[in-house]
């Protein structure tokens, strides 16, 4: 039971780095400095899904990260 949850962390792992790479188009510390008014524009369509997504896999590998601890 162990090792499923461990195989699952590490596919939850691999995905927020993959959803997070995505979401950071040309978002660097230079480009949020310089365009700070388009830091605070709303989300819409595919970038909404992406955000809600990575928050969702976030949480996600809180509990499975937690979940490990107490099965270990």
């Amino acid at each position: 039971m162990y090792n499923v949850f461990q195989t699952i962390h590490i596919v939850l792992s691999i995905l927020i780095v993959v959803l997070v790479l995505i979401q950071s188009k040309g978002g660097g510390l230079a480009s949020g400095i310089g365009n700070s008014i388009g830091f605070y524009r709303s989300r819409r369509g595919l970038e909404k899904v992406v955000f809600i997504a990575t928050i969702v896999v976030a949480i996600l590998v809180a509990a499975n990260s937690l979940l490990l601890v107490i099965l270990s």
